[in-house]
């Protein structure tokens, strides 16, 4: 039962520790165009992500660095394809750590291992938090605990995929508040906010940036703290419940990847590092 895989696994695993390997790559890396793989739809977070930083590696390297998605299986399908593909440093991942760190634990069909892939630089943190339609009688975390008490089972809730940290963050929400929100899976985040605001579904797990622009509303976010950019949008916290689940990811690679030690110390960790060339990133 899900409830229970939550109980022995992390939300956002500890960050993996980086080791400078030995570099045996060519000078000239890279002399031809990079694939970074997104395993998300075009439009998702990760993909917004990916693309700001193709820009930042193109202009700092002066070659062309693509972005590929490959969507399915909560992130699966296109971490598989990079596992797969020669580690030559011309078909890298661009995901969140949870494709390694939970997804290989809790179904057995990825087709690949939590040490598959392994990291080149970190590029983003992402945090979780719940919307619901401008018109939803439900305006606070207390407003949704009393509601889903009232009406057991009555209400469903939208994420972007099954085992995804929006899922999961959810997931914990409901085990610590003791209620029973039915979850209904889609395939990446703008299909969930159409069919929010549809009414075909009542609330929505979502990664903070999706809503800018959107006509929903943010009730809480699972941070320690308030976000500069909503500021009036309470913590999970203060609203009673000690739950801070967030994402992390970037450019993850083959370990055997000759080009590891140059990309993790060079011009590529430093375009990651830049602030300017990423700010869409952060």
């Amino acid at each position: 039962m899900l409830r229970t895989f939550l109980a022995t696994i992390t939300l956002a695993a500890p960050a993996i520790t980086v080791v400078l390997l030995p570099s045996h790559a060519q000078s000239d890396y890279p002399n031809r165009i990079v694939k970074i793989v997104v395993p998300y739809s075009a439009g998702t977070v990760p993909d917004i992500f990916a693309r700001a930083l193709t820009t930042g590696l193109s202009g700092r390297l002066g070659q062309q660095f693509i972005v590929e998605n490959k969507a399915g299986g909560s992130g699966a399908l296109g971490t598989a394809s990079v596992v797969r593909a020669e580690a030559d440093g011309y078909a890298v991942l661009f995901a969140p750590a949870l494709v390694l760190s939970v997804l290989p634990q809790s179904r057995n069909d990825t087709g690949y291992r939590h040490d598959s892939l392994v990291p080149v630089c970190q590029t983003f943190v992402n945090t979780m938090g719940l919307a619901v339609r401008p018109d939803s009688p439900i305006k606070s975390i207390g407003d949704l605990v009393a509601t889903a008490k009232q009406k057991p089972g009555a209400l469903n809730y939208g994420h972007p995929g099954v085992m995804t940290i929006p899922h999961l963050a959810m997931e914990e929400f409901m085990q610590a508040a003791a209620v029973d929100i039915k979850d209904v899976p889609f395939r990446g985040g703008p299909q969930t906010i159409a069919e929010l605001l549809a009414g075909r579904i009542d609330i929505l797990s979502i990664v903070i940036g999706t809503e800018v622009g959107q006509n929903i509303r943010i009730i809480g976010v699972f941070g320690e703290k308030r976000l500069a950019n909503l500021p009036d949008v309470p913590t999970f916290k203060e609203q009673g419940y000690s739950l801070s689940p967030e994402r992390f990811g970037g450019l993850l690679a083959r370990p055997a990847t000759p080009q590891l030690g140059m990309c993790r110390s060079g011009k590529v960790r430093s375009v990651c590092d830049d602030r300017q060339a990423c700010r869409a990133t952060r």
